[in-house]
């Protein structure tokens, strides 16, 4: 009885990327400004496990998810940048989902482990101090 118990729950957590994968992921920043790459530009990366701050061009290590990540960019008043780059799913979530019929899959994506953010996170920056008609980001969330 208990070999059985002791295999069931070894096939379930076979395929999990929580047990193979790490949930932190490094991820370089830069930042484009008239198709040329400028550095020394404060950036915040933040999704809903952590807040990164980076001067770009950098790497960073963040926290996985299966949110969004947001990035928000200034440079002293003259360009900014506001974007989302969603996380997409890795290869070891595949495996879970065929060895744990799924079941795996709600602890992969409560971790973050089954998921992935670009490894480079090219961020165009606008002229300016205006946000050109785009949505600013939700008050508290961002910091200058």
């Amino acid at each position: 009885m208990y070999r059985l118990a002791a295999i069931a729950a070894l096939a379930l957590t076979a395929g999990c990327a929580t047990l193979t994968e790490s949930t932190q992921q490094q991820v370089t920043v830069q930042t484009i400004l008239d198709n040329r790459e400028v550095g020394g530009v404060g950036c915040v990366l933040y999704n809903d496990v952590g807040k990164w701050f980076v001067t770009s061009p950098a790497r960073v290590t963040i926290r996985r998810s299966a949110a969004p990540l947001r990035v928000d960019c200034r440079q002293d008043g003259a360009a900014w940048a506001y974007e989302k780059v969603d996380s997409k799913v890795n290869s070891s979530v595949w495996g879970n989902v065929v060895l744990t019929a799924g079941a795996g899959y709600l602890v992969d994506r409560n971790t973050g482990a089954g998921f992935d953010y670009p490894a480079t996170l090219t961020v165009i920056l606008h002229k300016g101090e205006e946000a050109d008609g785009r949505a600013p980001p939700a008050p508290g969330v961002t910091v200058y």
